[in-house]
């Protein structure tokens, strides 16, 4: 006799909590739907459910995010780069400490090479009538961040082909949560066929009816709650998949629940009261403004490279969504204007290296360009401020020097170059993506470097 079995899958909210009583509400309704005619339904989420941008997340250390995953009636999870990277190592092997699901991820490790034991390599879920599904979560390689956090990451496709020989003489059907993002699901697909489908992440794709490769389903569904993906599959007597099929719902079709807008508002004020504690009393406001140098920009871009230890840096003024009041100043107004996952990195560069990313730098387009990704969580790019770094120009603005802590830049001594980490990944500076004399200072964000700058400041404000 054969059997349908329906899985519900969410990835990268991202703590974007807008659409959240929706999906918990439809998961709801579909479980108890299945359940009353005899179906099988499994729900997952594929990683960056957790986002330390909202308030609710941060003050909770995600362990709020948990709470919510497990009152949907989530069985399945695997983490994503910003559990994995944006929480220090003790707040993620403690995050699912509460949970009710388990946390699949076959390839993260202590650094003594022992698996942590909220962290399991797979697990063989067996239906009401017998079916059993392999599941195996893998999350995406990013290696020296983890390594900097106190873990070690094993290369993905490795460790799957190992769990893989695992599992297949004991699973009737595999399932992959895959954090790694839409063209590693595809390379998935083609070299291990015995998949039947892979639920994708990371990139935020987004696969209306699914993906076929070969014979294995590719998933995605989106990102920030916008979807609700849903894979029905049908075994047969033997134990096969004989028929699957993947389709999306729109979240915005739902209908809007009675109070949804006073729940989304008071998660924005749950962020617990670590939130409430006072950095630092300010005797001046400080204001800041994404298109010209101002006064907080000038104190991050300090705080900055006297963290860092380096001789020079710089940094985008939209890094900074607000000024700060006159007045005390809690660490919940702090993560407001500076809400990013964004860690200071170090890039070790020659004169002529510096040169030529220093002159990158001052791109005229980049101060309106709109940025989404790299960890970035504001608007626009806004203009650069430089700390230790002087363009000597001529009258009409054409570069002729460029000095670093007021002597001359030397094309063949070694600089420490401090920017956020940002900057080294994607298009931004192809020299900086490229080197491998980069190291990322973890676990600290931008937002801890200025807190500890404006305690050096006002130490008695």
């Amino acid at each position: 006799m054969s059997e349908i079995i329906h899985l519900y899958h969410t990835n990268d909210l991202h703590s974007h909590f807008e659409n959240w009583p929706r999906i918990d509400k439809f998961l709801k309704e579909r479980r108890q739907l299945h359940q009353e005619t005899g179906e099988e339904a499994i729900i997952l989420d594929i990683g960056d459910h957790v986002d330390r941008w909202h308030p609710y997340t941060e003050g909770t250390l995600g362990k709020g995010n948990i709470d919510l995953l497990n009152e949907a009636g989530y069985q399945y999870v695997t983490i994503g780069n910003n559990e994995g990277i944006t929480l220090p190592h003790d707040a993620l092997d403690s995050l699912y400490d509460a949970a009710k699901f388990r946390v699949l991820a076959a390839n993260i490790y202590y650094r003594d090479n022992e698996r942590p034991e909220w962290a399991l390599p797979y697990w063989i879920h067996t239906t009401l009538k017998g079916t059993k599904i392999a599941m195996i979560g893998l999350t995406a390689f990013f290696q020296k961040f983890y390594t900097a956090m106190g873990w070690e990451l094993t290369e993905p496709f490795v460790e799957l082909k190992a769990q893989l020989e695992r599992v297949k003489t004991e699973a009737d059907v595999i399932i992959i949560l895959s954090h790694l993002g839409i063209h590693d699901d595809e390379r998935m697909a083609e070299d291990f066929p015995e998949i039947d489908v892979i639920l994708g992440a990371h990139t935020h794709h987004i696969l209306h009816q699914g993906k076929l490769v070969n014979d294995t389903l590719l998933c995605g569904a989106g990102k920030y709650g916008f979807f609700v993906g849903q894979v029905e599959m049908t075994v047969n007597q033997e134990k096969r998949v004989s028929k699957k099929s993947a389709i999306l719902y729109d979240t915005n079709d739902f209908s809007e629940l009675e109070d949804e807008r006073s729940w989304i508002e008071a998660m924005y004020q749950a962020g617990g009261e670590t939130l409430q504690q006072v950095v630092v009393d300010l005797p001046e406001s400080l204001e800041n403004d994404w298109f010209k140098v101002s006064a907080l920009t000038k104190i991050l871009g300090e705080a900055l490279r006297e963290w860092s230890k380096a001789d020079c840096t710089f940094l985008n003024a939209g890094l900074l969504l607000d000024g700060l009041p006159k007045g005390p100043v809690t660490k919940g107004d702090i993560h407001k204007i500076c809400p990013h996952p964004i860690n200071p990195c170090i890039v070790e560069v020659n004169g002529n290296e510096l040169k030529e990313i220093l002159m990158q730098s001052r791109n005229e387009e980049w101060p309106h360009i709109q940025v989404k990704g790299f960890g970035f969580r504001g608007k626009v790019m806004g203009v650069m401020h430089y700390d230790q770094i002087e363009f000597k120009e001529t009258d009409n603005g054409i570069v002729k020097g460029i000095l670093i802590n007021g002597k001359k830049l030397h094309p063949d001594k070694s600089y420490k170059l401090a920017i956020p980490d940002m900057f080294t990944f994607g298009h931004f500076f192809p020299s900086i993506h490229r080197s491998n004399r980069k190291e990322y200072l973890l676990p600290e964000f931008l937002r801890d470097i200025l807190s500890w700058k404006l305690k050096k400041l006002y130490p008695d404000a």
